[in-house]
């Protein structure tokens, strides 16, 4: 080894390093082999304190290229050797698993650290040697179903306590450690007593005598002929050579002896790889995988930031390379159009991953400067995205000249908040100084039955030289937190920049429950809140905000569950103060206050500038449901809450969906319902009849069905209210077929156990609403009028008055035909006649119409008529002769009527003849000539446009016609003259004319 590198001793030429680990290793610290070829390590005892060799080895083998420590000691005992070679390995398992798990912890069954622990747990590491800087085995794969058992040869190199290669057999692509790597270096840290160790080959070697490395050499290419021979071969004639290149160069190399002085210090990361992949992710459009993935290379950059792990840097810069080589970059700007907001996310968390870097302290400034350098470099591209008029990299560099700098002056209202700010400022803070707090879990690489990572978990750490001690880290962090979700600060511009804001919200909020609140964070909270109450124009829970302030109702929903437990009345104060929304109540119509919103609901868009109102209105009805659950038995609460939500929410979808949750809370499957709750969710139902009730809505009829729902379940009297009080809730057909006809079902009845009285009254109300309804609206109300009033007969006699009224104005055939029907089903055939005869007055069915909805209304009048009697027959059909002149129908009617008697329902007092009616008396004859006209005139206006493949259907026609014909005495005499005159008139048409004779004559 030391022949490779220079003139040292060769005892002092065999070593050199990779990578490490940074925790101290708990498990006793093996005693060093004894001299020689080394057996496996032996077992310290339990509680023995290391020697003074081992913390030395520890020391170097951690800092120091072990080529330093031949070039600064003239002569290395081999045991010493053996220590500084055996503490070189990784020590913590945390970064063993930080570069083999996609994400920032090691949970997911899938990931090679949780399967490499498997194998190394299940016994299939085996063969485990480590030469030097340099550690094999083999791992084998149990055989599944589909797969045998297979045996992977792996190899890792190592230097500072840090692994600086890795070889497997599995032909692994990835940017992170196999499962084969991760359970051979698992079985080093765990096992060291049971891996064998040797010192560096090139050592070994130069123990050796000329006879003994020639039977080494030649049991090597015995051994291994088939792939060593030819480079062997090779070597040996370079060697030979005395000019060759092999011989200008002092010493040989050795894999086994380490890394040199010059070489970097970093774990293996394959730059390759991580290209690719960037590459491939953002080629794929920045969908919702390819952004998860992206996401959790980000995640894993801060992971070895926070382990202070230079990869952190060398990834960024890779994956920023790829960031700036997007096609795409081009594209938008040659198009003039912004990037996705899915992309535009990405480029935020990869500035923010900058700032991270070069704002650290711990980086050397010749680092810092080599940075800004590159960062100067990608900001001066054509193609670098802009981030609020600035190159997003050039923002970058300005933050480390200014952005550090604490302003000066802070106006009444921040036009540019902490929260959402690029920089994350509060989110960086809060998680420095929660860091310091955050316990350390030895167990947490171990596996575990869930798959979800643990939380973290925190403990009190004392600030550093504060007087009384009673101040932490934990309570630092929460305050930071608190004061910035808190400050008073404007509506950024811009879609993205208040999509920021929520999302940043959310984070910090989502950060803060992982908090487990004690006294010490309790008492911190409520002096927060205080504060915030008190804090005047700085706070956005001040007493008063500016109309475009940023609404404070995520982070009031966090205080509010925080507080609650410990300061009720506190928790109230913050979340009534923060139900409001500015940017709306300015223009909110004016009114009663306790139904301020009985007009029309504001539409979000009525205000471009807010992209995210929609989101911000329902953070504030998220806010309103959580304290209408907490309020549930408190009457007083619930209805400073109530006065709360009918004041400041103004969409009346937020407000229904309140209602529909606090109906639901109310009302649990196996306890009596809170009848408290239940009246504010009556209340906040009617809200909403009130403000749908002149809009277009939906929902509007589930709305409907709800509140009748709601009432039932508050009782009779609410039942009542929304009967007498229909006008103001409800549209009349609402009110009739929706609202009533559910009050008076046989389900309400029993559902509120209803007397005889009780029933009545209901009925009552009823009836009236129907009468009014059918008053206001005939046309859609008048049949479920009749219905509701069937079983009070002078209510019936009323409706039907209605009904007879406004037939001759407001109501179509249709509708009186629907209500004709009914009357017949319930019994009232003169009654049914009476409005099938209005109905027939409305309708005009044209000669070519003889597929028109109506026809059977009308044939099922004629029957009416027919089965009355001849009178009413005769009554009808004048009317059925001015309305329609569709001559197929027409002669569909005449039909029926001839085939039976007239007068066959048997109305009392009526004799009936049983004589079948003749066509040549009246009222049949009017209906027959009106017939053969009606075959007349649709004759002559299909042949005005009649095609040849239209014949065969015509002359079929003509036959039907004749059939018509031959009803009247002297039929056959119309019907040849009538065809005669086709013939003289369409000549024309001879093709025609020819089907005409041979069919007629």
């Amino acid at each position: 080894m030391a022949e490779g590198r220079g003139d040292p001793p060769p005892s002092l030429q065999l070593l050199s390093s990779p990578p490490a680990s940074k925790r101290p290793c708990l498990r006793p610290a093996p005693r060093g082999p004894g001299p020689g070829p080394g057996p496996v390590f032996p077992i310290s005892r339990p509680r023995c304190p290391e020697s003074l060799l081992d913390c030395a080895a520890k020391a170097v083998a951690e800092k120091w290229a072990f080529e330093r420590v031949e070039e600064r000691f003239e002569r290395i005992p081999e045991p010493v050797q053996r220590r500084i070679v055996y503490w070189s390995f990784p020590r913590n398992e945390r970064e063993i698993c930080m570069y083999s798990s996609a994400g920032t912890g090691a949970a997911g069954d899938g990931l090679p650290f949780r399967r490499g622990i498997r194998l190394l747990e299940t016994g299939c590491v085996d063969n485990v040697l480590q030469v030097g800087f340099h550690l094999s085995g083999t791992v084998t794969e149990p055989a599944t179903q589909s797969e045998p058992e297979i045996t992977h040869r792996v190899a890792i190199s190592f230097d500072r306590c840090k692994i600086t290669s890795v070889t497997c057999g599995c032909g692994n692509r990835d940017i992170f450690y196999c499962a084969h790597v991760v359970a051979l270096s698992l079985y080093r840290i765990r096992k060291p007593e049971q891996v064998k160790l040797r010192l560096p080959i090139s050592e070994t070697l130069f123990q050796m005598n000329r006879d003994q490395l020639q039977k080494l050499v030649q049991y090597l290419i015995t051994a291994h002929h088939t792939e060593v021979l030819p480079t062997a071969q090779k070597l040996a004639d370079e060697i030979l050579s005395s000019n060759s290149e092999i011989n200008q160069v002092h010493g040989a190399p050795d894999p086994t002896a380490g890394a040199s002085i010059d070489d970097d210090n970093c774990w293996h990361l394959d730059e390759e790889q991580v290209r690719e992949q960037v590459k491939q992710f953002l080629s794929q459009g920045g969908y919702y995988g390819s952004g998860k993935q992206l996401n959790s290379m980000f995640a894993k950059v801060r992971e070895m930031l926070r382990m202070r792990d230079s990869n952190g840097a060398r990834m960024l810069t890779l994956i920023t390379e790829q960031f700036m080589a997007d096609p795409r970059l081009s594209l938008w700007r040659q198009q003039g159009t912004g990037m996705t907001d899915k992309c535009r996310q990405l480029w935020d968390e990869l500035g923010a991953l900058w700032v991270c870097i070069v704002l650290n302290p711990h980086c050397k400034s010749e680092e810092k400067s080599a940075w800004l350098k590159q960062l100067k470099k990608w900001g001066d591209m054509d193609i670098c995205p802009l981030e609020d008029g600035n190159y997003v990299f050039s923002e970058i560099y300005v933050c480390m000249c200014s952005e550090l700098l604490q302003r000066g002056m802070t106006s009444t209202t921040n036009l540019e908040g902490w929260v959402g700010h690029p920089l994350d400022p509060i989110g960086c803070l809060f998680a420095t100084l929660t860091e310091t707090c955050r316990v350390e879990d030895d167990n947490a690489m171990d596996t575990g039955d869930s798959g979800e990572p643990k939380p973290p978990v925190y403990q009190h750490v004392p600030v550093w030289g504060c007087s009384d001690g009673g101040e932490s880290y934990l309570a630092l962090a929460l305050e930071v937190a608190l004061m910035g979700m808190g400050q008073q600060r404007l509506m950024p511009e811009g879609l993205y920049a208040q999509d920021k804001v929520c999302r940043n919200e959310e984070q910090i909020v989502a950060k803060l429950q992982e908090l487990e609140l004690d006294e010490l964070l309790v008492q911190t909270l409520r002096k927060q809140a205080v504060l915030l109450l008190e804090g005047g124009p700085f706070s956005g829970l001040g007493e008063v905000i500016h109309r475009e302030s940023v609404p404070m109702h995520t982070f009031a929903k966090y205080l509010f569950t925080a507080l609650l437990p410990h300061d009720t009345d506190l928790a109230y104060k913050i979340g009534l103060r923060a139900m409001r929304l500015p940017v709306l109540e300015s223009t909110a119509p004016s009114g009663d206050v306790g139904h301020p919103h009985h007009g029309i609901s504001i539409v979000p868009s009525r205000y471009p500038r807010w992209f995210t109102l929609g989101h911000l209105e329902s953070q504030q009805c998220e806010l309103a449901s959580t304290m209408l659950t907490a309020a549930k038995g408190d009457m007083l609460r619930l209805r400073t809450v109530l006065e709360a939500i009918q004041k400041n929410i103004h969409s009346s979808s937020l407000i229904f969906k309140l209602a529909q949750d606090a109906f639901k809370i109310a009302t649990p499957a196996d306890n009596p319902p809170d009848i408290t709750l239940l009246n504010v969710a009556l209340e906040l139902g009617l809200q909403v009849m009130r403000m749908t009730l002149s809009t277009l809505n939906w929902r509007r009829r589930e709305m409907v069905r709800w509140l009748v729902t709601c009432a039932t379940e508050v009782g009779l009297r609410a039942l009542v209210s929304i009967l007498q009080s229909w006008y103001t809730l409800f549209t009349p057909t609402e009110a009739t077929s929706i609202v009533a006809a559910t009050v008076m079902s046989h389900n309400t009845v029993l559902r509120l156990s209803l007397d005889y009285p009780q029933r009545e009254e209901l009925a009552g109300c009823a009836r009236t609403l129907a009468l009014q309804c059918a008053m206001k609206d005939p046309q859609n109300c008048a049949l479920s009028a009749l219905t509701l009033c069937e079983k009070d007969h002078i209510a019936f006699e009323t409706a039907y008055q209605i009904v007879i009224d406004a037939a001759s104005t407001g109501m179509s055939y249709s509708q009186l035909f629907t209500i004709a029907r009914y009357m017949e089903h319930r019994g009232y055939p003169l009654r049914a006649f009476k409005l099938a005869s209005l109905a027939m007055a409305h309708l005009n069915l044209a000669y070519n119409q003889d597929t028109h909805p109506a026809i059977n209304d009308v044939l099922w009048a004629c029957a009416l008529s027919h089965s009355l009697g001849k009178n009413e027959l005769a009554a009808l059909i004048p009317l059925v002769v001015k309305s329609v002149h569709c001559a197929t129908v027409l002669s569909d009617i005449l039909r029926r009527c001839t085939m039976t008697a007239p007068g066959l329902a048997g109305i009392p007092g009526r004799r009936n003849s049983g004589k079948l009616m003749s066509t040549d008396k009246a009222p049949l004859r009017q209906l027959l000539d009106a017939t053969i006209s009606a075959y007349i005139n649709t004759t002559h206006s299909r042949l005005t446009h009649i095609s040849p493949r239209h014949y065969g259907e015509f002359i079929e026609f003509l036959s039907k016609a004749r059939e018509t014909f031959l009803l009247a005495q002297d039929g056959h005499i119309q019907f040849a003259q009538f065809i005669d005159n086709l013939k003289q008139i369409y000549k024309g048409k001879k093709k025609l004319m020819m089907l005409v004779r041979e069919r007629f004559g």
